[in-house]
């Protein structure tokens, strides 16, 4: 088995596109059963696929430029939805740790619709966090709960220390 530390934007799979997000250190290593990249707030290695891709990209944008701290951020957090289990791609918490926003990825080629902030729409239902975030890795949209099926878009992702 391979292991590589590369620049995402200077080596990268063929199917894992330049994203409108800043460069990242990636550790990648390629097995058997494909590609691999480690998440450093799951401490694994996991599967590398499109929207895996993002995931990494944005919530190191997270921890670089509005200072999210990687102790109050959570990868693929668990929720029962209408007695199904579903899984928050990125969840992050106050010092509290009370929900503050919720993140859902896509891959690159999906676009941002309406049927995506429903997800997350459905997915605050139970989390209740002020804050939610879109991205596909080339697109970002954030806004915030106002109330009961209200919803005003930002015009910046807040910093952690305004969540």
């Amino acid at each position: 088995m391979a292991l590589k530390k590369s620049l995402s934007r200077g080596h990268r799979p063929a199917a894992m596109v330049a994203l409108a997000l800043p460069p990242i250190n990636i550790a990648e290593r390629v097995s058997a059963d494909g590609g691999k990249i480690f998440d450093d707030l799951r401490q694994r290695w996991v599967t590398l696929t499109p929207e895996e891709w993002v995931r990494q990209h944005f919530t190191a944008w997270l921890r670089m430029a509005f200072g999210y701290p990687a102790t109050m951020m959570a990868n693929e957090v668990s929720l029962r939805l209408n007695g199904m289990l579903r899984r928050c791609d990125t969840l992050v918490y106050d010092r509290a740790l009370r929900p503050r926003l919720i993140v859902e990825y896509k891959a690159p080629e999906v676009p941002i619709t309406l049927s995506v902030f429903d997800q997350i729409a459905r997915y605050n239902m139970v989390i209740n966090a002020p804050w939610l975030i879109v991205s596909n890795g080339r697109s970002h949209y954030c806004c915030h709960y106002d109330g009961p099926q209200s919803y005003s878009f930002a015009t910046a992702i807040p910093p952690y220390s305004e969540l």
